[in-house]
């Protein structure tokens, strides 16, 4: 057994159970840790390196699930790979795969390329398949990336579940959960004071309508936050704007001249535009329309959709850099108005 050297340095923000795993693999990959080398004790090691006993088993216990190191009983720990993997291995749990979730996917997997494997899982909002995922998935890996959207939630449940991984370990994505705090990242959408905020920056093209309907989805599979419902009211209050909430645009809808409407689910968006070209209405002067979460094809759409949206590229981009990093995350994702010919 040689003596192992390790990088441990006081002021970083990295865990110093992470700069032991990372210095154990950096000497690897080194040449100046052997296979089948013997490692000092954890006690050795806390001793040497001044370091918490429980610090250290923590590192050993993730370098086993790495497969870096083996246990042997009553011998101690031994290097089992010569060739370590310095790859980050990340779990994805997200409760849908809609167009916005594909891009912040896409834009994570971009960032973070070959340094990572990605095992990625949907729950559909259900949070009995989300324990039963993750509870399948506990060791492993270096982080988890969750974005938390379910049909009924109990906050207890789920911050018991949570505490089964190291804070650390998870990054929460989208939805921040108030009483949830056990994570170490977090890229999340302030749902009541954005949807507030952009129409606001809309609020000179939106004076010129009588009336503003939020189209909201009551939709039991995949629910959207009642925050955007209340974000929606507070805007309509302070501005003195007359307005309604209805949950779908069906084809017996009667659209009214000098309404404008913000439609959140794409089917109710094609369908009011079926209505107002049915009707003989021209947008942006009859009726307007401000549509949530920006796509391509809105750009394009009746030449061009006005969107309050946020920046899903951007969060997926936030994410991996505080993968890649390895540091703490704590930031509200933009939000804007995109003006196009629809309002």
């Amino acid at each position: 057994m040689e003596e192992l050297l390790l990088d441990i340095r006081e002021k970083s923000s990295v865990p110093k159970y992470k700069q032991i795993v990372g210095s154990v693999i950096s000497s690897i990959e080194a040449g100046k840790i052997k296979y089948g080398q013997k490692l000092p004790s954890i006690n050795q090691v806390s001793y040497d390196y001044l370091l918490a006993r429980d610090t250290v088993e923590k590192a050993y216990n993730e370098l086993k699930e790495l497969g870096v190191i083996a246990a042997v009983k009553g011998k101690g720990y031994y290097i089992s790979n010569s060739a370590p993997k310095s790859q980050l291995k990340v779990l994805m749990l997200f409760n849908k795969l809609s167009t916005y979730k594909k891009e912040i996917y896409n834009s994570i997997a971009q960032e973070l390329g070959e340094k990572a494997h990605i095992d990625f899982f949907v729950y559909h909002c259900d949070f009995e398949l989300f324990e039963k995922i993750l509870t399948e998935h506990l060791t492993g890996y270096s982080y988890f990336v969750i974005m938390p959207h379910f049909a009924d939630l109990n906050v207890e449940k789920l911050n018991s579940l949570l505490s089964k991984i190291p804070r650390e370990k998870i990054i929460i994505l989208d939805n921040r959960i108030e009483g949830v705090n056990h994570f170490s990242g977090c890229v999340y959408q302030d749902f009541k004071m954005d949807i507030y905020n952009a129409l606001s920056e809309a609020q000179e093209k939106l004076s010129r309508y009588k009336k503003l309907i939020l189209v909201f989805p009551e939709n039991e599979t995949y629910p959207y936050t009642r925050d955007i419902v209340t974000g929606f009211r507070r805007f309509c209050g302070f501005s003195n704007l007359p307005h309604e909430i209805i949950s779908e645009i069906g084809s017996e809808h009667v659209i009214e001249r000098n309404t404008a409407y913000v439609v959140i689910e794409e089917s109710d968006l094609v369908n009011l535009i079926k209505l107002q070209r049915a009707n003989g209405m021209e947008l942006a002067k009859d009726v307007g329309i401000i549509s949530y979460n920006d796509t391509p094809l809105k750009e394009v759409l009746s030449d061009g959709i006005s969107v309050i949206t946020t920046d899903f590229r951007k969060m997926g981009q936030l994410a991996a850099k505080a993968m890649l990093e390895n540091k703490p995350i704590e930031v509200k994702n933009d939000f804007r108005f995109i003006e196009r010919k629809s309002v």
